[in-house]
């Protein structure tokens, strides 16, 4: 199998890994020189992607920004072969669902939505490793639901990354559950460590703060633009939120013992619930 892969950070560059550890050919473009160079002298890919090669590849993959994933398919698309299979890998689907599809169908490739649910609260290459979606989840936004010969031929193509259980989803749907899964999640642990008592942690702090605090550190480009491409589903969600703590805080203002027990006991049913 020959595969391509646009970007080389965390996720496309453990993309790379993985397919070349697997005995695959691997072909990737990342603007960074220093990182293309260095990809290549480690072993992760064997060339550059470009216009000359582009149609050899199985399987393209692009690990970008959204808009520079929709900017890359734009300038490419008429060196990508008909029927080729090209998927994302952004966190967000519903801007870049709609300009893929209309890209696909004006250059004949096939395009599908994706978005591997695995990752670390590093990013760049250095911090790519192989076995990064090793039964991580996949979700995959496709042209059409019920085209099961080209849902067995991306999962074939996608072996060799080693992802798990694989949803097919909307777009719209994707996005309004990724809000809460991930966006939300990145916000709070983001404000959660703006507090003045973060600087004296140290020897106070145990399991629920690293918890709650590994991905605070994140890309700030990156999840600026991931949450204005998808604010109003994140808007909702801090909403909600805001709301449920201000709960918390009224009962500890009134000194509210009995409503303060609800509260708590409600969130861990809820969580018993959902995860057992």
């Amino acid at each position: 199998m020959i595969a391509g892969v646009v970007g080389l950070g965390l996720i496309g560059g453990s993309l790379a890994k993985a397919y070349s550890e697997a005995g695959h050919t691997v072909y990737a473009y990342d603007t960074d020189m220093s990182t293309q160079a260095f990809a290549e002298i480690s072993g992760a890919i064997q060339g550059k992607l470009d216009e000359t090669n582009i149609d050899k590849c199985d399987i393209i993959l692009i690990c970008v920004y959204p808009q520079a994933c929709i900017d890359y398919m734009n300038k490419m698309g008429e060196h990508i072969s008909k029927g080729q299979i090209v998927i994302d890998c952004c966190g967000t689907k519903r801007g870049i669902v709609e300009a893929g599809m209309e890209l696909a169908k004006k250059y004949g490739f096939i395009y599908l939505g994706g978005h591997p649910m695995a990752g670390t609260q590093y990013s760049g290459f250095k911090y790519a490793r192989s076995n990064l979606f090793k039964g991580a989840p996949l979700v995959i936004v496709p042209p059409v639901y019920d085209d099961i010969m080209l849902l067995e031929k991306v999962k074939e193509l996608l072996s060799p990354a080693g992802f798990g259980r694989i949803t097919v989803t909307t777009a719209e749907k994707h996005d309004e559950m990724i809000a809460f899964t991930s966006q939300l999640a990145h916000i709070v642990s983001n404000a959660y460590v703006k507090s003045p008592n973060c600087k004296s942690h140290k020897g106070f702090s145990a399991g629920s703060y690293k918890d709650m605090t590994r991905v605070a550190w994140l890309n700030p480009g990156m999840w600026t633009e991931l949450c204005l491409d998808n604010k109003d589903y994140v808007i909702k969600e801090l909403e909600v939120l805001i709301k449920n703590l201000n709960d918390y805080k009224v009962a500890l203002e009134n000194n509210d013992k009995d409503n303060l027990v609800k509260l708590f006991a409600e969130g861990k049913k809820r969580k018993e619930e959902v995860d057992g």
